[in-house]
């Protein structure tokens, strides 16, 4: 029997070694086709149409949204120094905020009965990846003595990876997170009225936290006596 397995372990392995190395070719086709291959009509002209596309549920919620304009440059040096070529461009662009819904659980709610408060200690809230318009761009100046096709390419890119990084940094900082959490503060209290009323508790408050409020555990201001499921137990126990 092991002669048997010792003969037969060169083919498999050879087998399963094309097997992946197929797979591979595979799926880097398919990167390249996605990424790289032009679809043409059968006059040759190109075609505007959906390469990739894919759909996939969210546990997030989002609770707001930032606005605005920016303004990019970008530089480019060619030629040994002798071709220098600059680009402004001008587009509006948008960041959405979001709590993640699927990190709260039962141990993160917590009810005051003699206060009738539930106390939601949120997941913090995340700024996405900003949204650039540039198919809205209100400006785009190039300037330079002989801006190739490359440099102009090259521009392009640059200019929007710095909108991006500007605009990321303006969505993260102190101010706009503060304002993002009260906007969170707001949705997240609405959301878990509405079960609370369904249950007779219409004229409970609510009261929610994030990790940059909670350091230090002082949550003693509260008086927190019961975990929400035990509140919840109760209730249908008496129904």
């Amino acid at each position: 029997m092991a002669r048997s397995l010792k003969a037969y372990a060169g083919p498999v392995g050879a087998a399963l070694l094309i097997l992946i190395v197929g797979a591979a070719m595979l799926v880097g086709w398919q990167r390249y086709n996605r990424d790289y291959v032009v679809s043409v009509e059968d006059d040759g002209s190109a075609v505007t149409k959906i390469i990739a596309e894919r759909i996939a549920g969210s546990s997030s919620l989002r609770v707001s949204r930032l606005n605005g304009t920016i303004q990019s440059t970008a530089r480019d040096v060619r030629g040994f120094g002798w071709l220098k070529s600059d680009q402004v461009v001008k587009m509006p662009y948008t960041v959405d905020y979001f709590v993640d819904l699927s990190g709260l659980s039962a141990n993160d709610l917590e009810w005051d009965e003699q206060r009738r408060t539930l106390i939601v200690n949120a997941p913090d809230v995340k700024a996405d990846t900003p949204n650039l318009d540039e198919a809205r761009r209100t400006l785009v100046r190039t300037s330079g003595l002989f801006v190739t096709r490359e440099a102009g390419e090259a521009l392009s890119r640059r200019a929007s990876a710095h909108a991006e990084a500007r605009a990321k940094a303006s969505a993260r900082s102190p101010e706009r997170m503060a304002q993002a959490r009260e906007y969170g503060r707001t949705a997240l209290a609405r959301l878990m009225s509405a079960p609370l009323a369904a249950m007779g508790y219409g004229d409970a408050r609510v009261i929610v936290t994030f990790p940059p409020e909670r350091k230090g555990d002082n949550r003693e201001r509260w008086d927190v006596t019961t975990p929400i499921n035990e509140v919840l137990a109760n209730k249908r126990q008496q129904r």
